[in-house]
């Protein structure tokens, strides 16, 4: 077993009611390395002034957090496979909408990676395979409820 963890810190600001629910929603995630990230609640969720867009929104977090896990999984695999990996970039997009009980939630996200290789390139029936067995391996895709698709573009960079 792992265990892992993550302090959430939040402070009402002394001039906030709260009970009105006119408070700020900006808070950090202190992880274990010391890391600490400013977060707050979406913009899209709660209107500004009571939450930043400069802050990493759990939302974002979760599709990051999933296409993170994606790479790294895949990045194992290419390499014990024989693939030279020189970057992996993924634009990844996430859709938010009712499900069937009427609760929000992150019904789908959507990887994009790039992904330039130093000499050989995998063929697409490879690529297919590589990106398959990254999903299947991934442990944040076996952990969710999120459909998520995986549509890669794959490139050779000069030797």
């Amino acid at each position: 077993m792992i265990e892992i963890e993550a302090t959430i810190l939040w402070v009402r600001g002394s001039d906030e009611a709260f009970i009105d629910n006119r408070y700020s929603r900006v808070h950090r995630w202190r992880f274990d390395g010391g890391m600490e990230v400013p977060a707050s609640s979406s913009p899209h969720i709660v209107p500004l002034p009571y939450s930043s867009a400069d802050n990493v929104d759990p939302e974002e977090a979760y599709l990051a957090s999933l296409s993170s896990c994606h790479m790294l999984t895949f990045l194992a695999i290419a390499a014990k496979q024989g693939f030279v990996v020189d970057s992996y970039v993924d634009r990844a997009s996430a859709v938010m909408e009712k499900n069937a009980k009427g609760k929000l939630m992150v019904s789908k996200a959507t990887l994009q990676p790039v992904i330039a290789y130093r000499g050989r390139v995998p063929t697409p029936d490879e690529d297919e395979a590589l990106h398959h067995a990254a999903h299947e391996q991934c442990f944040l895709a076996n952990s969710v409820l999120t459909e998520i698709a995986v549509v890669p573009t794959s490139t050779a960079t000069e030797a």
